[in-house]
């Protein structure tokens, strides 16, 4: 049983949030975000944290999705969120001009992907990218978006992956067998 619903958001500085009856605004340094707040879940500022409590405990897991989406938010605003992505293979390379993101991935095209608002992005050597925004949910579908264009693939691990990522490598074929 998760007990992450009761755990405090802890406020950092610059950081102010208003409580609407269906909705928690959150504002800081790097924008602003807004939360859903359904009904059964109330949200309460003390001392510098924020408390998400439920009436009754049919709610529980709306409690804990409440209270990760309201953390996820404050951290947003705060500092922001950041995903890497590699690009492997010969040829393979990204260049950024402005919010359109050109990707050369061995197609007989090249492909344009426009940014959305509130999310940066960054090229290092043109093939490893940094994506940056302060919402989350945003910046991991841009992300996946991305890495969708050409995903790894498992004979070679050519394509675009996440940093760090573990893939599996299939074995190819082997010498000769069969036939005269």
């Amino acid at each position: 049983m998760s007990r992450v619903g009761k755990k405090p958001i802890p406020l950092p500085k610059g950081v102010k949030i208003h409580i609407a009856a269906d909705s928690l605004q959150v504002e800081g340094p790097k924008g602003k975000q807004s939360v859903p707040v359904p009904p059964g879940i109330t949200v309460r500022q003390q001392d510098g944290h924020v408390e998400i409590q439920r009436e009754s405990d049919d709610k529980a897991a709306l409690h804990g999705l409440t209270r990760a989406l309201a953390a996820n938010a404050v951290q947003g605003v705060s500092s922001g969120f950041t995903r890497e992505l590699d690009i492997v293979g010969i040829g393979y390379r990204c260049d950024v001009k402005g919010r359109v993101a050109t990707f050369t991935l061995g197609y007989s095209h090249p492909i344009e992907f426009y940014l959305p608002d509130g999310i940066d992005l960054k090229v290092d050597k043109q093939t490893h990218l940094v994506l940056s925004g302060a919402d989350r949910q945003l910046l991991g579908q841009v992300a996946a978006n991305m890495r969708a264009l050409r995903p790894p693939d498992p004979y070679k691990n050519k394509g675009v992956r996440y940093t760090g990522e573990a893939l599996r490598k299939k074995v190819g074929k082997t010498g000769a067998s069969g036939g005269k």
